[in-house]
């Protein structure tokens, strides 16, 4: 069961036409496709007449191979085989859902070799190797087997040499491979990306098809030959004779991984990542670029459906069709059911003695099974139960008593969640996982000292547990211990939540540059972005130009930025344009910024000039933002319902505004008309509009989310409105904020009173406060 991290991961979601489902149903089947990116293996399955997007955690996996009943995936150095075991399906939850149930029958260590495609012939399992730029198989004795390499490469090495990475099955045995350059020198094939791949015949060393951008996933079938050129994110087949190509569907993303089934082309999309190894091919010139998986028509080029993903998922890997299987499951890690699923051959198997279903709930085991399927299924009051069961049979079963602490935490019963962690720790003073819980645990009761304790006693058994760290370092910041805080907060990048900026220049520490390029790059939300420019012209004096990488929504207000060069869309730039980088958030560690140095000079952020004029009114003008997005991980903390602002609303003595995006303006709706804000917020295409419009204001009044960062930093007053357990930036027990002179802090006394708050802002803005506003 994993650790519960904070914050909370980018959530897993993802949208799809509505006969995406219909199709696989249709035609019987499912997919399982990779995202290295997320370190996920995705199942999709039709479940009745929606989508049913099934994750599993991998390290980093890449290539996947399907035989039937055989299921391999490649991962950052192991290669997993496993197999359809369908007797297992038959103890899974819901009964009767699943027919099939992959489960791991061997682990192969290859070491890091990067591996990429992978496929079965009847005799043997194929994989590209491309640190080694070759082709492979396994035995029981070595880590790969090398099988073939391009004749261009003149020796195994691991350095990359042409980026070997897709391989083609013709008549039960490899014929095609694609790379990106015909090169012989490390990682040469960078230098010409754009336009240098190549499509290879491995049986003659005939180079069939040059000039390719990032081409992959050869194929044949149909008696014809296919590639992705993923490059120009494009499906394509080859006239063998002349080794020209002929474009079946342009595609809005980066094609890679590809697999058929009757006339349709199931067809994997990337977005491309903010990184120069993407930089100066086509498919990055374009605006909108997506992740998921397409659904093609061969025959006429047409898309037929879509999985868009969004979030977390951004790169795809590999898409296999599982034919004749509906509803699968995948177990990479589930130690209940590992633990109790045999498979045994004929003559063994008729002289076992099998329990009886009906004395099954005597097992503490199936408990603590059905818990965890619970727990995955977000079923909390479950799996709880099914927890509680398991110890009542077992009181001495830890991992279930842990289980049973992260659900009660999740269920937000944080007390009852510390008692049963406790417990653990005190038979297992070793479970790092169960201490770093606790410390979560007392954050999120405001008992910050013994929160660190707990997270200390974690990192003290595992230096290298980097969710703790990360968690130790983010309530040290809450404390105001800056220096220590920023510094442990560096482990982020080392934790499954976030994914490092993917890039061959070496990383910015803080040292003089003052004769180089310095890249900024944006991370998680924009409330973060826009917290900490405040750096940016700090960074920019130790630099001979700056450049910032940023989403589309803050393009425009952030080139207002002083010392700020140039201001680049992600995927946009080369990686000649920059010698170093940093991400934003590491700015503050990188330039030791400690509570007492904090720079505070407003306004750091400046209102461009956007067509949003205000009519005149004799009252204050108060913007209002009530509820932030709903895919943060504690958004249910820090949003609060409209109706609570009906006493600013209701107000006569002011004028207010909705400053509001998202679904959440649809809550203006149910107001009485009498009440109603004007809205604006549904009209604005980035944050230079809504900064023109809060340039315009006395005060913004919102909800811990972007807006209140963006009064903050153009020096509007502005109050911010918190939970009991704010995020770290707000501290504790204090009503104004180190980072904003021109916020004032109005928080929650007890879990969830948002009542007590806005007495307090109704109080406010009756007692004489209005008349400072409006001076």
């Amino acid at each position: 069961m994993p650790d519960l991290p904070s914050p909370q991961p980018e959530p897993l979601r993802s949208v799809h036409t509505t006969n995406f489902p219909q199709i696989l149903k249709q035609l019987g089947i499912s997919l399982v496709v990779s995202t290295y990116q997320a370190g996920k293996l995705i199942v999709l399955r039709a479940d009745g007449d929606t989508l049913n997007t099934h994750f599993r955690v991998f390290d980093k996996p890449m290539g996947v191979a399907v035989d039937r009943e055989k299921l391999a995936i490649g991962s950052a150095y192991h290669l997993w085989e496993l197999r359809n075991v369908p007797p297992v399906s038959e103890r899974l939850e819901p009964p009767g859902k699943h027919d099939a149930c992959y489960l791991p029958r061997k682990l192969h260590v290859t070491g890091d070799i990067d591996i990429h495609e992978m496929a079965y012939t009847s005799k043997a399992l194929w994989f590209i190797n491309t640190r080694f730029s070759c082709l492979c198989t396994l035995d029981s004795v070595h880590s790969f087997v090398p099988r073939w390499r391009p004749p261009f490469v003149s020796a195994y090495e691991l350095t990359d040499r042409c980026h070997l990475n897709g391989l083609g099955l013709r008549d039960d045995r490899p014929r095609y491979v694609t790379a990106l350059g015909a090169t012989d020198s490390a990682e040469g094939w960078r230098k010409n990306k754009a336009n240098g791949g190549i499509l290879m015949d491995i049986e003659t060393d005939e180079i069939l098809v040059r000039g390719l951008s990032m081409p992959h996933s050869p194929r044949w079938y149909l008696d014809r030959l296919w590639v992705l050129e993923s490059g120009c994110g494009s499906l394509a087949t080859v006239d063998l004779p002349t080794g020209q190509l002929a474009t079946v569907a342009e595609l809005p993303g980066f094609t890679r991984g590809i697999d058929f089934y009757g006339d349709l082309a199931f067809i994997g999309l990337s977005q491309i990542r903010e990184t120069a190894i993407f930089s100066g091919i086509p498919i990055a010139r374009q605006a909108e670029r997506y992740c998921g998986v397409w659904v093609v028509n061969i025959m006429t080029g047409e898309t037929v459906a879509f999985l868009r993903f969004e979030d977390a998922v951004r790169e795809i890997f590999a898409v296999q069709v599982l034919p004749g299987i509906r509803f699968p499951e995948v177990i990479e890690n589930d130690r209940d059911l590992l633990s109790s699923s045999y498979v045994l051959p004929d003559a063994a198997l008729a002289e076992v003695k099998l329990v009886r279903p009906e004395d099954r709930e005597q097992f503490p085991e199936v408990h603590f099974q059905q818990g965890n399927q619970s727990y995955e299924r977000g079923e909390l009051e479950a799996a709880i139960s099914s927890y509680q069961n398991c110890l009542n049979l077992d009181p001495n079963h830890l991992e279930a008593r842990y289980n049973l602490g992260v659900a009660l935490a999740d269920f937000e019963q944080r007390s009852e969640s510390i008692e049963q962690l406790l417990h653990v720790v005190e038979n297992n003073p070793q479970h790092t996982r169960a201490f770093n819980q606790l410390g979560v645990n007392y954050a999120r009761q405001n008992q910050l000292d013994r929160a660190i304790e707990c997270y200390e006693t974690a990192v003290s058994l595992a230096p290298d547990y980097a969710t703790a760290r990360y968690n130790l370092g983010m309530t040290r910041l809450q404390q105001g211990d800056y220096l220590r805080g920023f510094a442990e907060c560096e482990w982020r990048w080392k934790t499954d939540e976030f994914n490092p900026f993917d890039c061959p220049h070496p990383y910015w520490k803080g040292e003089s540059i003052s004769d180089k390029t310095l890249l900024v790059h944006t991370e998680q939300g924009a409330g973060d972005a826009m917290q900490f420019a405040r750096f940016l012209p700090l960074a920019a004096r130790r630099c001979k130009r700056l450049i910032l990488v940023c989403p589309q929504p803050l393009q425009a207000l952030f080139q207002t930025i002083e010392g700020v060069d140039d201001v680049w869309l992600p995927g946009s730039m080369a990686a000649s344009a920059f010698d170093t980088y940093i991400p934003l958030m590491s700015l503050p560690h990188a330039l030791r910024i400690g509570l007492d140095t904090l720079p505070t000079e407003i306004p750091y952020l400046k209102a461009i000039d956007r067509s949003i004029d205000l009519p005149p009114t004799s009252n204050p003008k108060v913007g209002i933002v009530w509820a932030g997005s709903p895919t943060q991980g504690r958004d249910r903390d820090r949003s609060c319902s409209l109706n609570h602002f009906l006493p600013v609303l209701e107000n006569p003595n002011l004028t207010v505004y909705s400053l509001q995006k998202g679904d959440a303006v649809a809550d203006l709706a149910n107001l009485p008309e009498a009440a109603k804000p004007i809205d604006l917020g549904s009209h604005f295409e980035d944050f230079a509009d809504t900064a023109a419009a809060i340039e315009q204001l006395d005060l913004v009044i919102s909800v811990d989310t972007s807006v209140a960062h963006l009064a903050g930093a153009l020096g509007k007053p502005v109050w911010t409105l918190l939970c009991y357990s704010p995020d770290w930036r707000w501290m504790l027990d204090r009503a104004d904020s180190p980072w904003y002179p021109t916020m004032r802090l109005f928080r929650q006394t007890r879990s969830g009173d948002w009542e007590g708050v806005f007495r307090r802002v109704g109080t406010q803005l009756t007692d004489g406060s209005l008349s400072t506003l409006s001076d």
